[in-house]
């Protein structure tokens, strides 16, 4: 496990700070967290955690573009190639790593794959999600917010790609999308601070508060 860690922190050395190692440490603790509630296999979780995001640099670079959950399956391969693991665990591993982007086009399928799922949507929503998605919408220079501007019909990696956009487009739907009955329970009170939160943003930035 350490050198899956070494080689996924190496990997990530580079990346945005929304999507830095801290991110995967994070999503790791949270994955070991809801894996011993739904009786997951552990180890495939946390090599999965560590491993998920190795892709994210070569999609923030390509402005959206390549799919990191896709990249970084690939890159798992390879990685993994030489590991005494049995196929299926290889397998596995892999599975929960294409399979955990919120906008992918393959379903979780294993329960080590729905709480990697789980774990990295909770990341993107509550308070730590909030400093997220406005330290993202920094680093591509968006605008704090842009009240003429429809969110579902503006363009990501763009200035009006906001942090307000991404919970109007993504981080309110999160809730539901969840696939563990932990999961589920720990996003209900994240989603109510998020929720309160941006309401309270809209009306400071009308100067109603």
């Amino acid at each position: 496990m350490e050198e899956i860690r070494n080689f996924a922190s190496g990997c990530l050395l580079d990346s945005r700070g929304s999507h830095d190692w801290e991110h995967t440490c994070r999503v790791r603790r949270l994955c070991l967290q809801i894996g011993r509630v739904e009786s997951a296999d552990l180890f495939v979780l946390e090599a999965a955690a560590y491993l998920h995001d190795v892709g994210r640099p070569f999609q923030d670079s390509s402005k959206g573009l390549v799919c990191h959950a896709r990249k970084g399956a690939e890159i798992a391969e390879k990685f993994l190639a030489g590991f005494p693991l049995n196929g299926k665990s290889k397998e596995n591993i892999i599975h929960c790593i294409r399979t955990h982007r919120f906008r992918g086009d393959t379903a979780p399928l294993t329960p080590e794959a729905k709480v990697l799922f789980d774990a990295d949507k909770l990341d993107s929503i509550g308070a730590i999600g909030i400093g997220r998605t406005f330290q993202f919408a920094g680093e591509i220079g968006a605008r704090i917010h842009n009240p003429d501007a429809e969110p579902q019909e503006t363009k990501p990696y763009s200035e009006n790609d906001t942090a307000y956009r991404e919970f109007r487009v993504k981080l309110c739907r999160i809730k539901d999308r969840m696939l563990t009955s932990e999961g589920k329970r720990l996003a209900e009170d994240r989603h109510r601070f998020m929720e309160e939160f941006f309401t309270r943003f809209l009306e400071e930035y009308e100067g109603i508060r």
